[in-house]
């Protein structure tokens, strides 16, 4: 092979890989667009940095928040060493300004990712030992109590593992159906009497009636604002879970009201979710709750509230559109349900105080007030959910 076709080779499987990478770290890349790319550098040949940065750009980022990712990854996969490196570095395109904590999350991610599947050349042993040991110090415990906004994407893996593994509960209610039972207090006497030509009518054997318990059904309102999207996976992984116990009917809201329960119902969790979110167009963006209960309340309440759901509202009540028919929607949608949990992220902090106008209105009418920003948090909602007190919180 020539020495220029063995780079060009060489080229498209670093191409490949980097395209790779990026998918574990949470890109929407598939082998498409890796084709596409390996013939844009092809067609378009490298003139320097800037424009190999921009061309995989172009063709590997499809969504904003993505764009911290990808320059990370760049930067870590595409690095030069020595004296070139610093020729190279002064090509490179500006970083892409990011706080502290969020830089060091998108950092271990992105370097998680690139070790997955072994690079094409293999980074230097004291790099791999550094990681390595970063990685062995999340034990068990620690996953358990962490911010789903501070996962790794191998953390974020084994997040989704966990969830779907929870012990969740089946709360059952008897129901006005009668099912036959070996004891009871009523007698089923049409069995009775299909019994009596047996034994001539001399002798009835008693048969008993009880009442049918079914679960209780679930309804879950989930902002998917873009306040909400480092937790709106994971709730929705977990609402996955819980529906393979009992009925679960599940809404999105941003700035409109989706309902995405048939969607959510497929068996493989991935399948589900991918469906989901081809369902809702509003991801990430503002947040209108008043008008998103008021919808629900005139158009589903009907329907799925006359069975005495329990009501999971999962948001941070950061209302764009703050107005006094918000606390009016909320007092509704509690008179109409069995109970009305609001999960909220914001309650991670120790000095939370209810001072936004849109969570001063929702408060007061709610049955239990809890968090929902890592494991253990679950764990909590899952009590909560299993025992018959309704915990309020003052």
């Amino acid at each position: 092979m020539e020495p220029a076709a063995a780079a060009a080779g060489r080229l498209a499987d670093n191409i490949a890989y980097f395209g790779r990478a990026l998918r574990a770290a949470g890109l929407k890349v598939g082998p498409g667009r890796v084709v596409d790319a390996v013939e844009a550098v092809a067609a378009g040949g490298i003139g320097d940095r800037a424009d190999f940065y921009w061309t995989l750009h172009a063709l590997f980022v499809s969504r904003h928040e993505d764009m911290p990712v990808f320059h990370q990854a760049f930067r870590l996969f595409w690095r030069r060493r020595g004296r070139e490196d610093k020729l190279m570095a002064l090509l490179s395109p500006a970083a892409v300004p990011l706080s502290g904590g969020r830089r060091e999350t998108i950092l271990r991610r992105v370097e998680e990712a690139l070790l997955q599947g072994g690079a094409p050349t293999a980074p230097p042993r004291e790099e791999r030992l550094e990681i390595e040991a970063r990685r062995l110090a999340s034990s068990e415990d620690v996953l358990r109590t962490k911010d789903f906004a501070a996962m790794s994407a191998q953390e974020m893996a084994e997040a989704r593992r966990r969830i779907a593994a929870l012990r969740l509960p089946v709360e059952t209610v008897p129901s006005r159906r009668l099912v036959p039972a070996a004891r009871g207090r009523r007698l089923d006497l049409r069995a009775m009497l299909r019994q009596a030509p047996a034994t001539g009518g001399a002798v009835l054997p008693l048969r008993w009636l009880r009442a049918r318990v079914k679960p209780v059904p679930v309804v879950a309102l989930v902002d998917i604002s873009g306040s909400m999207a480092d937790y709106s996976q994971p709730i929705l992984h977990f609402l996955h879970a819980l529906g393979e116990r009992r009925p679960v009917a599940t809404f999105l809201f941003g700035t409109r009201l989706t309902p995405v329960t048939r969607a959510l119902a497929r068996r493989d969790p991935e399948a589900a979710l991918a469906a989901v979110a081809r369902a809702a167009s509003d991801w990430a963006g503002g947040t209108r709750i008043s008008a998103n209960l008021h919808q629900f309340n005139r158009r589903w309440s009907r329907r799925l509230m006359a069975q005495g759901p329990v009501v999971l509202l999962f948001s941070d009540g950061l209302e764009r559109e703050p107005d006094g028919c918000l606390s009016e929607e909320m007092a509704c949608l509690q008179r109409n349900c069995r109970r009305l949990v609001w999960l909220n992220p914001l309650l991670r902090f120790e000095g939370f105080a209810p001072k936004a106008q849109g969570i001063a209105a929702m408060r007061p009418h709610v049955d239990d007030f809890r968090p929902v920003h890592s494991l253990a948090s679950f764990e909590g909602l899952i009590a909560a959910m299993d025992s018959t007190e309704v915990s309020r919180r003052v």
